[in-house]
């Protein structure tokens, strides 16, 4: 069995939940898609020593959770099933900065999942305050979506988010969706111009966001990411499906990169091809590293107004079915959030 949702919780730790039992989402085999979801009760889990026991406030799915389902990270995930999809109610022996009550913000591991349940453990290096600022849906959104879009614009494609450095051209793909929302806003607090695809009708929602230009997707130039202004893209942050090298290599200037936060076998290969051939341009896929420090930033840069969480909608646990078909749909404006 394999209880869904590895990560992007909002929530409150509490007292030690004793033997009591609670409701979870979870998945005992591959493929399925929502209907491969089953309504189930267990056991309240129980903190190790560096964890925190939390109480589900609102989660949010990633594209990870339902790929995992359907066997497309196999053999590295899930490690078991089942799997779940998660206020502090407990702490475990060595966890320091919270109490019961305390409202947090948690990654959840990819090798334990968690978070379509009322009840989560999260490494405590891996939870971090939420201010009254900031929702637990607007949290919720983090943890992933918003790690992934910080990681590949600061690390992969070395974007300065105090605005210092030579302006970058950055082209974001799928820039409506949950990853590509949030490095929109993220890239603009660099010095960047900032070319966007997306679907027609969500060309002016990201132009709010702070895209410089916006491509429609389906049209040939979109199609052919082109940038409207003429321009080279030293990086592309690349949120979409799969596209072959071919599209990407003559938009970008000499030393340009595409980071690819979802990398399937094609991408690898012209990883490998790329580095192999001593390419200047490179294409580099993106493995997340969650780090606490980060998630932090994150948070202070919603409580200050300066990056938003833009949900698509909201579901209940009851009906989180319907929240995994939209996502699998692959048409949500921002993030799906699932609440209690």
């Amino acid at each position: 069995m394999f209880l869904p949702l590895s990560a992007s919780l909002a929530s409150s730790p509490v007292a030690m939940a004793g033997n009591r039992t609670m409701h979870v989402l979870q998945y005992d085999t591959y493929g399925g898609g929502p209907a491969g979801l089953k309504h189930v009760d267990v056991p309240v889990p129980s903190p190790k020593k560096d964890e925190v026991l939390l109480k589900l406030e609102a989660t949010s799915l990633n594209p990870v959770d339902w790929k995992m389902q359907k066997g497309m990270l196999r053999p590295l995930f899930p490690r078991k099933f089942p799997y779940i999809p998660g206020e502090v109610i407990g702490v475990g022996s060595e966890v320091k900065d919270f109490k019961a009550g305390d409202k947090v913000v948690a990654f959840l591991n990819h090798l334990t999942g968690g978070g379509l349940a009322e009840f989560a453990v999260a490494k405590e290096s891996l939870t971090v305050s939420r201010p009254p600022e900031v929702s637990a849906a607007e949290g919720a959104g983090l943890p992933v979506a918003g790690l992934t879009a910080h990681q590949a614009l600061t690390q992969s494609a070395g974007i300065k988010l105090d605005g210092s450095g030579k302006e970058t051209n950055i082209l974001i793909t799928a820039a409506s969706g949950g990853v590509g929302h949030y490095a929109v806003q993220l890239a603009k607090l660099g010095n960047t111009h900032v070319t966007a695809t997306c679907g027609a009708r969500n060309i002016e929602f990201v132009k709010s966001l702070g895209a410089d230009e916006v491509l429609d997707y389906k049209t040939p130039d979109g199609a052919a990411l082109k940038s409207p202004s003429g321009r080279k893209y030293d990086a592309v942050i690349h949120c979409a499906s799969a596209m072959p090298w071919s599209t990407f290599e003559p938009n970008l200037s000499s030393n340009g990169k595409v980071i690819d936060i979802t990398p399937g076998p094609r991408a690898l290969l012209t990883f490998a091809l790329t580095k192999l051939t001593f390419s200047k341009k490179q294409l580099v896929p993106l493995l997340l590293i969650a780090k606490k420090e980060n998630l932090d930033f994150l948070i202070e840069l919603v409580k200050e107004g300066k990056l938003k969480t833009v949900i698509d909608s909201k579901h209940p646990v009851s009906k989180a079915e319907e929240a995994w078909a939209k996502s699998i749909d692959g048409h949500a404006t921002g993030k799906i959030i699932v609440e209690p």
